[in-house]
């Protein structure tokens, strides 16, 4: 039997270069019940990027006026730039039973912990070694020699949070790391709590026992 529900907050975090962005990607284009959530950010678009896709790409003071106004879930400055969720969207697509998959890093994560805790699984995704995250970094061929650098830097305090998690993943390979994402999502799909008309079929089983 299938009981309307409340959407799953799909966090999937990790150090920049260990999969997060292609694990999201990948379970995007094969469940069209999950909902990218799109953050608003002040970094310039890279080329390969879309504008409403990708991100909302926007000045700083646009930025501060979200914050301020408390449409930001979360905000975070990541490598000199601003991130953050905006909160309409993200609720209205919870209550008609979407599922949210958030990119996020940990600043995020703990933000969203203080307010959407009960909605949350979230995920952390690490590299099978330094040698093959900085290898992927070098690969994506989008950053500068000291961005990568800077990343690889921040890799290390990023690593200390894993523990903040409900799941780890070591991605070595990504058809199996986003196997494993998958069947995280499909048992929280099952939680108790998101199953809005579990209360009403127990009552009517146990209505049924009385009338016998």
């Amino acid at each position: 039997m299938e009981f309307a529900r409340r959407g799953v907050m799909l966090v999937i975090a990790s150090p920049s270069g260990a999969g997060k962005s292609s694990i999201s990607r990948t379970l995007f284009d094969q469940d069209p019940n999950i909902k990218l959530s799109v953050s608003v950010t002040t970094r310039s678009r890279r080329s390969d990027e879309i504008e409403g896709k990708h991100y909302h790409f926007i000045d700083v003071p646009a930025f501060e006026r979200m914050k301020h106004d408390g449409e930001l879930l979360e905000w975070a400055e990541v490598h000199g730039n601003l991130y953050g969720t905006p909160r309409t969207k993200v609720e209205e697509r919870l209550a008609a039973g979407n599922d949210i998959l958030f990119d996020i890093d940990f600043q995020g994560t703990l933000q969203l912990y203080e307010k959407c805790r009960a909605d949350m699984v979230t995920v952390f995704i690490l590299p099978p070694s330094i040698k093959e995250l900085k290898s992927r970094l070098e690969r994506r061929a989008q950053d500068s020699k000291e961005t990568i650098d800077r990343r690889l830097s921040n890799a290390r305090l990023e690593m200390e949070h894993y523990s903040e998690y409900d799941y780890v993943i070591v991605n070595e390979d990504l058809e199996q790391s986003c196997s494993r994402v998958r069947s995280i999502l499909a048992a929280a799909r099952l939680q108790r709590p998101r199953l809005l008309q579990l209360d009403k079929f127990v009552k009517d089983l146990q209505d049924q026992i009385d009338s016998l």
